[in-house]
């Protein structure tokens, strides 16, 4: 908490030079020729992601106007995926980008995500997301913490990729030290298939992977070219264990800064760069896997994943047997035809 207070206070005083830039409102949005800059800041992400975040920005100020703008903050700059929510909540920042995984230790709902197999295929996965019926509670679940969910992102689907080796049952990864997010859920995961987890920041699997503090890690294919682990993690098995979405989240106080107009525009502005984020993750994870194998001689291999399924029905009983969980559970399951 000391490193988010400290960062909150650095960010503070970088706004206060910014007020002499342009004209910005802050109390009241709606005289005229006032505008609005609102804060977004993000981790490190692939192309197609940072695209549609952009994508986001130019929407936004489209649809009011040049009334509301979108200002970046990326690559970490303000710290990684746990800061960057805190910095949300805070206000520091107004809206972020992280994985549905790093929101788990806000509120319960997220951890559905981290199930392994929860989703029957990619088309299962888009049904659900696309379900506000189901989405619509997790995203407000956290709005008693001053934030809410406002879209999400395609994120692919996550596995494993090994320094020495592909993956092809669950007795590769016995004993194996794998990198997994700070997920309670992904942790008992690699658990039932006979891995030790690692859980740490993407910023940090690099360095592990290369000092062998780890030997393995769980991803889509974008880790390979864009964050360079293809230069020490050779071997990519499509095992497909989850498909857990991005989610852009906004701090719920700078509504209060905006007309009924511009908070509908923001929510338009989100839903269509939803649509153009996944159109673009689609096409640049081709053109990933030919960068990565070309760059890297990265092998991919494709995985029987029946005995990975039947090693973490266990998880999938704890959450339909949960009584928080239940109803949700069985939500997604009858989107798959289950």
């Amino acid at each position: 908490m000391k490193k988010i207070a400290l960062l909150v206070g650095m960010f503070g005083l970088s706004l206060l030079g910014l007020s002499g830039c342009g004209n910005v409102a802050t109390i009241n949005p709606t005289e005229e020729n006032e505008t609005i800059n609102l804060r977004f800041a993000y981790a490190s992400s692939s192309q197609p992601v940072i695209d549609a975040m952009k994508e986001f920005g130019r929407l936004v100020e489209e649809k009011t106007a040049g009334s509301v703008k979108i200002q970046y903050f990326p690559d970490g700059q303000l710290g990684g995926e746990r800061e960057l929510i805190e910095l949300t909540q805070s206000g520091a920042v107004d809206f972020t980008k992280v994985s549905a995984s790093a929101l788990e230790s806000f509120s319960k709902d997220y951890a559905i995500f981290s199930v392994p197999y929860l989703f029957k295929d990619e088309t299962h996965f888009f049904k659900v997301m696309d379900d506000e019926e189901i989405t619509a509670p997790i995203y407000r679940s956290t709005a008693n913490l001053g934030f809410t969910g406002l879209t999400y992102y395609d994120s692919g689907q996550r596995s494993f990729y090994m320094v020495s080796g592909p993956i092809r049952t669950p007795k590769d990864l016995k004993g194996k030290k794998i990198r997994v997010m700070q997920s309670e859920t992904a942790i008992k995961m690699v658990g039932m298939l006979g891995g030790s987890a690692v859980p740490m920041g993407s910023d940090e699997v690099y360095t592990s992977l290369q000092s062998n503090l780890i030997e393995g890690s769980e991803n889509n294919e974008f880790v390979l070219h864009t964050a360079g682990h293809g230069s020490v993690a050779k071997y990519y098995s499509y095992d497909e264990h989850t498909r857990v979405p991005d989610i852009i989240i906004m701090n719920d106080a700078i509504k209060d800064q905006l007309t009924k107009k511009q908070e509908a525009a923001i929510y338009e502005a989100a839903k269509e760069s939803t649509a153009f984020e996944i159109t673009a993750f689609a096409k640049a994870v081709e053109e990933e896997k030919k960068i990565a194998q070309k760059m890297y001689d990265v092998k991919f291999n494709q995985v029987d994943n029946t005995l990975f399924r039947e090693a973490v029905i266990p998880l999938h009983d704890e959450f339909k047997n949960n009584p928080l969980y239940h109803e949700l559970y069985q939500k997604i399951q009858e989107q798959g035809g289950q």
